[in-house]
């Protein structure tokens, strides 16, 4: 109990904790969109006007590296490691649990350093049946972590799969940043080879080149995350989180950065006929959802959109499921597509 008189310390938060809290306030609070567009407006699919089937047959399901999904969405990876974190992590889960969508947590980089932290990632009880990935940043294997440490996080969590992520551009603008990538494909193999469940290389917000995602599939990656440009900028986040007007003024000049998320899509799918792709970046509604997977994409992610939801309400994240799902039955039901495959014949 609490002494009189004398100062009673708080357990001290490391740099990581600190900097996935502010992470969440400089999302939430500040414009840090790309200045791309992702480029759905660019993609048009084929209106059919006698579609011979009924809105109740179109059927939205989907699989994803043999997992089972009822709408081919994805709450993208994006936070973890504060107890604020935590609750809007559960509920996110719950509700991806309770829709039969997947959901990716945030890196769990704070979580290996500080297996205190469990709480705030761990969500398997709120979300039982959900297909889980984790996360962690690529380059964190260049700084101590190692496949050991990887393989217990995957435990701990309950995970059934991990998101393996490519953040140069952030860490080259992050005060103190991870920048040294030499050596680290050979790590990503070694850890490829050596976990039992599916890697996914996914990018920050910029994109992953067909060149990048050749060398990737080699290591042993079993899916590509495009993760391109259109929606948020993270190089603009790390410029606000600052607190630095010169930084703050570079970053904006990278604000543009990379490829628009539908390009990307529109790329991998053509060189990489067969692996299984996710299209993130500037998606926000089941039309855009639509056009993804007319491109050739397996799977959507969202991650702005699902945390104001998840910020508001549990109510507010089903809410925005059931908007999605909804835009992405009628827009199949207006090109006459009945399953996600016939999606991909309405592409003008």
């Amino acid at each position: 109990m609490p002494v009189e008189g004398r100062e009673v310390r708080q357990p001290a938060i490391s740099a990581t904790e600190a900097r996935k809290a502010r992470h969440l306030d400089v999302c939430l609070d500040e414009d840090v969109a790309s200045s791309l567009d992702a480029g759905w407006t660019t993609v048009r699919l084929r209106h059919e006007a006698l579609p011979e089937i009924a809105l109740a047959d179109v059927d939205v399901s989907a699989r994803f590296l043999g997992f089972r999904l009822r709408a081919p969405i994805l709450i993208s990876s994006m936070t973890g490691g504060t107890g604020r974190a935590g609750e809007l992590n559960r509920r996110l889960a719950a509700a991806a649990d309770a829709a039969g969508i997947a959901m990716g947590l945030g890196s769990g980089r704070a979580l290996i350093e500080n297996p205190a932290l469990l709480p705030t990632f761990d969500v398997r009880a709120a979300a039982p049946h959900a297909v889980l990935f984790a996360n962690i940043g690529a380059v964190s294997l260049n700084y101590g972590i190692g496949i050991d440490a990887v393989r217990r996080m995957l435990a701990d969590l309950q995970a059934d799969g991990l998101f393996l992520h490519l953040n140069p551009l952030q860490e080259a603008l992050q005060p103190n940043g991870d920048t040294d990538f030499r050596g680290l494909l050979p790590k990503i193999a070694a850890l490829c080879t050596a976990l039992d469940v599916p890697v996914v290389a996914k990018s920050v917000g910029s994109g992953i080149a067909a060149t990048t995602a050749a060398r990737l599939l080699d290591a042993g990656v079993d899916a590509i995350d495009v993760a391109a440009a259109g929606g948020t900028s993270w190089a603009r986040v790390e410029g606000k989180r600052s607190g630095d007007d010169r930084r703050e003024a570079l970053a904006e000049t990278f604000a543009g950065w990379g490829q628009p998320t539908a390009e990307a899509v529109r790329d991998l799918r053509e060189r990489f006929p067969g692996v299984p792709l996710i299209a993130s970046g500037g998606v926000r509604t089941g039309v855009d959802v639509a056009r993804a997977i007319a491109l050739g994409a397996d799977l959507c992610g969202l991650a702005l959109p699902f945390l104001q939801a998840a910020t508001e309400s549990r109510a507010a994240v089903d809410e925005l499921i059931g908007a999605l799902v909804e835009g992405l039955r009628i827009a199949m039901f207006a090109t006459g597509s009945a399953s996600l495959a016939g999606l991909r014949r309405a592409l003008l």
